[in-house]
């Protein structure tokens, strides 16, 4: 029989994370630590702007680049927030979409990618896809920037170095030395840096620094899935200076001919999102990370993390892999993701604490009795 599939098929599996999720579906009343998306609503305001936007026959296509509006708002925040004087925007289907146009635009086979392990899933597998090559820095135990080994892992073919902080799915916050220190070596080795700052209102502790405010070469992507619970609105956009002009223009030519335009009347309903305080939820977040850092800490090695809303656990030593754990957790209706779908490592698990206080106790219980064996 002829074959119908592309080879780049092959490169990859069904998500695991999207496999647990659904599992969850198929259990009574799970604790599901599974999935990447708050346990909060859109902001009422947001939804109206929404509604306003349908029922006025705002339902067509915007500009490829996006919506107007939407986008000289953006483009005064990020004025503000990474003094660029004359910044490129693009509004994106998503933060996911914004990373699909950027390999897109920027990677031949045979490029190298340099990520940080553990990595944000799909990074690794549409690199792939693409035909580039990644070349992975390890970061364990603590999970901070590993800068000199990201600096020795530079070579002739490095095309892209991507940052992820506050990270997916470590939940670590990159300190203001570590991203000065990385944007000194992107410009010695004349490296463009793309920056996933989806998480950034998610960080408790200290200030989220962002390499834009250190490298003119940074293309950043943010997004409103997460702070705003749009995550199936899939709304995002990406950045650049003067010094990257082309790629936000090549990104936007792609846009053309796959996404089109992000979805209308969610561009119109993400103004109003900019102007909503989302504080009060963050700071209830704070909590849930306190909660189960506290609760774990006894029985498991964890790190504090700094943001978004992940722990990345190490599976207890009587476990031969954290696959073999999280087997052992779902059994006890406990919905966890095994750390090898984020990284080329077993040994740890992916804790998403968006969910209430009260399953999250119920979690920690069943995690703690789980931890001895």
């Amino acid at each position: 029989m002829k074959k119908i599939l592309a080879d780049r098929t092959s490169l990859i599996d069904a998500s695991g994370i999207r496999k647990v999720f659904a599992l969850a579906e198929s259990l009574k009343d799970p604790v599901n630590f599974s999935i990447g998306q708050p346990d909060f609503d859109v902001p009422n305001e947001v939804k109206a702007a929404a509604i306003r936007a349908i029922e006025q026959g705002q339902n067509k296509y915007s500009q490829t680049v996006g919506d107007g509006l939407l986008l000289s708002k953006i483009i005064e925040q990020v004025k503000a927030d990474c003094g660029w004087k004359n910044p490129s925007v693009l509004i994106t289907s998503g933060v996911s979409g914004g990373l699909l146009l950027a390999f897109m635009a920027l990677i031949n086979p045979g490029d190298e990618v340099i990520m940080a392990d553990p990595y944000f899933v799909i990074n690794k597998h549409v690199v792939n896809m693409i035909g580039g090559k990644c070349v992975f820095v390890d970061s364990y135990p603590d999970f901070r920037l590993p800068v000199e080994a990201i600096r020795q892992s530079i070579t002739e073919r490095t095309k892209l170095i991507i940052l992820n902080s506050p990270a997916n799915p470590t939940g670590a916050v990159y300190s203001e030395q570590e991203v000065k220190a990385i944007a000194e070596v992107a410009r010695q080795k004349d490296v463009l840096v793309m920056s996933d700052q989806i998480y950034e209102n998610f960080c408790y502790d200290t200030a989220c620094p962002s390499i834009a405010n250190y490298y003119e070469k940074t293309l950043l992507l943010k997004g409103f899935s997460k702070s705003y619970a749009m995550t199936g609105w899939r709304m995002g956009y990406a950045a650049g200076t003067e010094a990257i002009k082309e790629l936000i223009e090549e990104m936007t030519k792609i846009q053309q001919y796959t996404f089109v335009c992000a979805p209308t009347p969610f561009q119109k309903a993400a103004i109003a999102a900019l102007d909503c305080d989302m504080s009060d939820y963050v700071a209830a977040y704070k909590k849930k990370r306190d909660m189960i850092y506290n609760g774990l800490k006894g029985k498991f090695e964890i790190v504090r993390p700094g943001g978004a809303f992940y722990a990345f656990v190490k599976a207890p030593d009587w476990a031969k892999s954290a696959t073999e754990f999280v087997e052992k957790a779902i059994a006890n209706n406990v919905l966890v993701i095994p750390g090898c779908v984020f990284s080329e490592k077993d040994t740890h698990f992916r804790i998403s604490y968006a969910t209430t206080d009260e399953k999250i106790a119920q979690g920690i219980e069943i995690l703690c009795k789980l931890a001895d064996g």
